[in-house]
């Protein structure tokens, strides 16, 4: 058994909106195992939510930050290196696309909505990564949260899906480029889960149905299980050795290649 102790680590956690995001089910088994946390939001209607859901946890920092502007991101990072010293592990979970870009069908993707998801949902890991790379100096990690929508179509995830490509391919980037500091990044590609941003997708619902009953597990992920694989693949005891990749937590659901209605198996 691996005993994990985190105790004198630290997290930088951008992308907690509620108890239901993905990055929350990260965050908690780091800071039951120890690791000092801060949090990242957007905008001040977040705060009391992000205060009561970190308030048990051993001095946690919130910090107000916009991925959009550089000179809000050169702030957040000073924070952290100031309350903190160092930074060992970054979880980024922030993506947005216009709600119209899931409406319309995605030939008809303005310009302006395409650079919006671009830079808020991809770019911003990048320029999150540069900014932690530096208080990294011992090594440490970096995840991020993706969607099998990065290499498969998902009907209305449309400019979404694309922006996970371009996730994907920076984390390949990212890692290439922080290896020989002893920095590793990874993405994780969950399931479907009912989260805040799911909600703004035409006919989730259907979609999460249909993931359960197609699945190879023949039901949905957990939040925890999301949590248990981002721990695994943030620390060094679990996994060291892993980096540039995507692993997916979604109960086997993006290797089926065929569903076939019940009844038809034999």
């Amino acid at each position: 058994m691996y005993s994990i102790d985190l105790s004198g680590k630290t997290g930088l956690v951008m992308g907690v909106a509620n108890q239901r995001s993905l990055a929350w089910g990260i965050a908690q088994p780091l800071a039951q195992a120890g690791a000092r946390l801060a949090f990242s939001y957007q905008g001040e209607r977040l705060k009391p939510t992000l205060e009561k859901l970190t308030a048990e946890l051993s001095s946690p920092l919130l910090l107000e930050a916009d991925v959009t502007d550089d000179a809000s991101l050169d702030r957040l990072f000073e924070q952290v290196r100031a309350e903190f010293g160092k930074l060992d592990y970054l979880i980024h979970s922030v993506a947005f696309a216009p709600a119209v870009t899931f409406e319309k069908p995605f030939l008809e993707t303005e310009r302006a909505d395409w650079i919006t998801a671009m830079d808020v949902s991809a770019y911003s890991l990048v320029a999150s990564a540069r900014r932690a790379a530096p208080l990294m100096s011992e090594g440490g990690s970096i995840v991020t949260l993706s969607y099998l929508a990065a290499e498969r179509v998902v009907p209305h995830y449309n400019m979404m899906g694309v922006a996970k490509a371009a996730l994907e391919a920076s984390v390949r980037y990212l890692a290439y480029d922080l290896g020989p500091k002893g920095v590793r990044v990874n993405a994780v590609s969950a399931g479907a889960v009912r989260t805040i941003a799911a909600r703004s997708i035409s006919g989730f619902a259907d979609l999460y149905s249909a993931a359960g009953e197609m699945s190879m597990l023949k039901r949905n992920i957990t939040q925890e299980e999301v949590g248990g694989l981002g721990l695994a693949l943030l620390t060094d005891q679990l996994g060291g050795g892993i980096t540039g990749e995507t692993i997916y937590v979604d109960a086997g659901f993006h290797a089926i290649g065929l569903f076939l209605p019940k009844g038809s198996e034999g």
